[in-house]
This record gives structure tokens, C-alpha cells and sequence, in this order.
């Protein structure tokens, strides 16, 4: 298999490239590196393509990637 293939992935993994690719350019990300981020995106939250073996069909995460606001971050200094 040719390297950068994307036969190994699901078809729910390609959707949700594609959907985050189409974020990226709306963004004004040129479709080249929107492509390449996605993809990034994609494997970081699924943990790359098809899983199969003993112990490997965990569900995915469907948690935000990010904190929202300043969640878990320095208080807030009060002003006088």
C-alpha cells in the first residue's frame, strides 16, 4: 500500500476528515495543509486507522479536543 493511503481508515474516520478539512479552509487555510491537518486531527483523536485485535475496539472520545475558556488555567486577577 502506497504511503499516505487512506484505505485503512473507516468510513466514519474519512467523514470526519473531510468535515474538519472543509473548518480549516474556511478558515483561509490553503486546501494542501488543510488536508494534511485534518488528517493530523483525525489520527490524534482515533488513534489512526482501522483498530483490530484482543483489546483494541475501544469507542472513541467524544470530548472536545480543547478546554473551552480558562478552564484549568491561572485564576483570573481582580481588578480595583
Amino acid at each position: 500500500m502506497a504511503r499516505g493511503s487512506k484505505k485503512k481508515y473507516t468510513s466514519k474516520q474519512k467523514r470526519k476528515a473531510e468535515h474538519i478539512e472543509e473548518g480549516y479552509e474556511k478558515r483561509g487555510v490553503s486546501k494542501k495543509t488543510a488536508k494534511a491537518r485534518a488528517w493530523a486531527t483525525v489520527n490524534k483523536s482515533d488513534k489512526g486507522g482501522k483498530k483490530s485485535g484482543s483489546g483494541r475496539g475501544k469507542k472513541s472520545s467524544k470530548a472536545s479536543s480543547r478546554k473551552g475558556g480558562r478552564k484549568g488555567g491561572r485564576a483570573k486577577k481582580k481588578r480595583r
